[in-house]
C-alpha cells in the first residue's frame, strides 16, 4: 500500500489536499506586521520529481490572502518557521534591490580580454583543454567578482547600521527631498548613501577628521567623480 507521504507532488494534487485529508491546525500568523490574525495550516511531505526527493509542503488558509502553498527543501523545519521565513521574502527582495540600484553590488559582467567571444545562447565558457595560465586568469577573475560582491554586502551592512543607529544624523545630512520621506522612520540605504555623498567634501575639509583616513581617500579618489573635491588642498 502506498503511503500518502510517498505520493508525487503535482499542482492538482496539492490543490486537492485543501479539501481532503486530515483537518487543518489553527495558529496565530507568525508573519511580521500581522497581529491577531488566525491562519489554518497543514504539513505534507511529498516526493517532488524535479529534485527526486521529498519536499515539505505547507498548505495555508489565510483569512485575507486566501489559499497559499509553501514549500521547503528541509524536512526539519516546522510549519510556523516556514511561514515566517516566507513572510520575510519581501524584505529580502527589497534588500537585493537596494544592493543592486544603490551600491551596484551585483552590477558586474564576467569577461576578459583573452576570452574568445561566444554567442549569447551558447551557454557557459568551456575552459577544458585551455592552458593553465588561462585557467588561472579565469579563476582570478572569479575571485575578483566574489570580493566585489562581498565588499558590496559589507557596505550595505554599514549603511543599514547608520540608518538604524544614527537616524537623526542621517536625515539631518540628507540634503534632498522625497515624496514619501518620513523622518520619524528609519531611512533607506539610498537615503544614507545620499547623506554620506552630500557631506563627503565637508568631511575631507574638516581638519578634525583622521588625517590618515583623509590622505588614504584622497590618494585613491577620482576628482571628476567627487563633486567639491577640487576645493581640498
Amino acid at each position: 500500500m502506498t503511503r500518502r507521504s510517498d505520493y508525487f507532488a503535482t499542482d492538482a494534487k496539492l490543490r486537492n489536499l485543501f479539501k481532503a485529508g486530515p483537518s487543518f491546525s489553527e495558529a496565530l500568523s507568525p508573519v511580521y506586521g500581522e497581529k491577531d490574525v488566525t491562519i489554518k495550516y497543514r504539513v505534507v511531505d511529498l516526493l517532488w520529481r524535479p529534485v527526486g526527493r521529498k519536499v515539505r509542503f505547507v498548505l495555508v488558509k489565510h483569512p485575507s490572502r486566501g489559499k497559499i502553498i509553501l514549500m521547503s527543501s528541509s524536512l526539519e523545519l516546522d510549519a510556523m518557521t516556514i511561514i515566517r521565513l516566507y513572510g520575510l521574502r519581501f524584505k529580502i527582495e527589497v534588500s537585493f534591490k537596494q544592493a543592486i540600484h544603490t551600491l551596484g553590488t551585483y552590477a558586474y559582467h564576467f569577461w576578459m580580454k583573452p576570452m574568445k567571444p561566444i554567442k549569447k545562447s551558447s551557454g557557459n565558457q568551456n575552459i577544458v583543454g585551455r592552458s593553465a595560465k588561462y585557467r588561472r586568469a579565469v579563476q582570478r577573475k572569479m575571485d575578483a567578482y566574489h570580493r566585489y560582491v562581498q565588499l558590496g554586502c559589507i557596505a550595505q551592512g554599514l549603511l543599514q547600521h547608520l540608518a538604524i543607529n544614527f537616524r537623526g544624523v542621517v536625515w539631518a545630512s540628507f540634503r534632498s527631498w522625497l515624496r514619501t520621506m518620513k523622518k520619524d522612520l528609519v531611512p533607506s540605504e539610498m537615503v544614507v548613501a545620499n547623506a554620506l555623498k552630500s557631506g563627503f567634501p565637508e568631511f575631507l575639509l574638516n581638519r578634525t577628521s583622521e588625517p590618515e583616513l583623509t590622505k588614504f581617500i584622497l590618494d585613491r579618489a577620482e576628482p571628476d567623480k567627487i563633486p567639491g573635491i577640487t576645493m581640498i588642498g
